[in-house]
């Protein structure tokens, strides 16, 4: 018990480090970076030098920041949603904007997506990397339970698209503003949609009844707004709470074991990102800037391993760059569901190309790899953006190709580091399909992305 109290002394101290850089004007940025590394550090440590125990009891209280900081960020994230995009829509001249806004978003994500699975495919190819390995390594008692729990989702995971597309109708709004489907954040925006339409339609005909609703949620929009801020404020506290549970519970000897599978994820995560430095270059953005005005967000959907909770820092990265307001919810919540690069698109891509030599089809045939680029790019429609969402995707597309889906169990293991990197690249494509959305629709401040002293 000494050692977990001297664990939170020590975790309670470091938080105190922080909160003395805020009170020293020092840059946003640079505390979250330092809250990563401080984490990392105190983590290792922590498993190097603690017994299991004792990391299990410190952990608990560790999570008072961590899970608390989530929970913030999610109880912001539906208001957010709400306001926002009924305030960016009774602001608009027709409901054509609207739907230009909403089909090019989508439209953006799912090409990313493609060529994420696309990317994937040639790097896997490229590193020979096949399941061979791994499904002859057996599993352990922990994949095992893997296995099992991944055979008993594969009935409720798949989903024609019809369903997929009947699932973004909110045919109870209220139950969706708690979170109570996947989807409950498309089912928002949808909702949000009708709503501000409907302002605008009573624009023409009751207009005094028309501005009191357009003055009310945009008082609203303030106030959700300022709250926003408020709990933006404390990212660096739950980046370096989130890092040290995370550095402090991995178990490295287990993940040395597919060290090669993490590092071609890896490769073909970090591709995919340059990529996306040269969409936003192509779309005559400087990509430095780019770089600086996400990291924040990058740095808590890579410590946290969930896209919808990233949604208010996903928005606040886009309105910095300039980008409509309403353009940015929309793309930070519909990038939460919809051509996730990393976890729809990259990840089961790699599965499929690595299982096809095991069942006798040619992983170079042209047919092949097409079919898997299209299967993918379908599937990425209503992957949940939460932790597990990538297992979700994986099964999904495999069952399609009537592939097994035994071998997501088996690389439970390495599931939590690769997901990291997967829900920042996820996090990224939102970002880039509202700035690019917002270039094309002329509704980027240009000026404001140049300024780099935003936060």
């Amino acid at each position: 018990m000494v050692n977990v109290i001297l664990n939170v002394i020590i975790f309670l101290v470091i938080l105190f480090v922080l909160n003395r850089m805020a009170s020293k004007r020092i840059s946003f940025s640079i505390r979250v970076f330092v809250a990563l590394g401080l984490g990392l550090l105190f983590g290792i440590v922590l498993h190097y030098v603690q017994d299991a125990d004792t990391i299990i009891k410190s952990k608990e209280f560790f999570e008072v920041v961590s899970k608390s900081y989530v929970a913030l960020l999610k109880m912001i994230t539906m208001p957010l949603i709400l306001v926002s995009i009924i305030s960016a829509i009774i602001n608009l001249n027709n409901t054509q904007d609207a739907s230009k806004m909403g089909s090019l978003v989508i439209g953006i994500l799912l090409t990313t997506a493609a060529i994420s699975s696309f990317v994937a495919e040639v790097v896997t190819l490229g590193f020979r990397l096949d399941a061979s390995g791994i499904l002859s390594t057996g599993a352990g008692e922990k994949e095992i339970k893997a296995i099992e729990r991944v055979n008993e989702r594969a009935g409720a995971v798949v989903q024609t698209l019809a369903d997929k597309v009947l699932s973004f109708i909110p045919s109870n709004p209220f139950a969706d503003l708690t979170g109570a489907r996947p989807t409950s954040t498309i089912a928002v925006v949808v909702f949000s949609i009708f709503i501000g339409v409907a302002i605008l339609g009573m624009k023409k005909k009751k207009p005094e009844t028309a501005n009191i609703l357009i003055d009310f949620i945009n008082a609203s929009y303030e106030v959700v707004i300022r709250m926003v801020k408020m709990i933006l404020r404390l990212t660096p506290y739950g980046v370096f709470a989130l890092m040290t549970i995370f550095a402090s519970t991995s178990n490295f000897a287990e993940i040395l074991v597919l060290l090669k599978f993490v590092i071609v994820s890896y490769v073909a995560l970090i591709s995919m990102f340059i990529i996306h430095l040269i969409m936003v270059s192509l779309f005559g953005f400087s990509p430095v800037i780019f770089v600086k005005k996400v990291i924040t967000v990058l740095i808590f959907a890579f410590t946290s391993r969930t896209s919808a909770g990233a949604i208010p820092l996903t928005t606040k990265a886009q309105e910095d760059m300039g980008v409509d307001r309403g353009i940015a919810n929309m793309a930070a919540t519909f990038g939460t569901s919809i051509g996730q690069n990393g976890c729809a698109a990259i990840y089961p891509t790699m599965l499929a190309i690595m299982l096809a030599p095991t069942l006798g089809i040619n992983p170079l045939d042209p047919l092949f790899l097409i079919r898997v680029i299209i299967i993918v790019t379908i599937s990425s429609l209503g992957v949940v953006g939460v932790g597990g969402g990538a297992t979700f995707a994986a099964i999904i597309v495999l069952s399609t190709l009537g592939f097994p889906i035994e071998i997501v169990g088996l690389l439970i293991t390495v599931e939590p580091i690769i997901d990291m990197g997967r829900t920042a690249l996820n996090v990224n494509g939102s970002v880039v399909a509202g700035l690019l959305t917002g270039k094309i629709l002329n509704k980027v401040d240009k000026e404001k992305y140049n300024k780099l002293d935003v936060e």
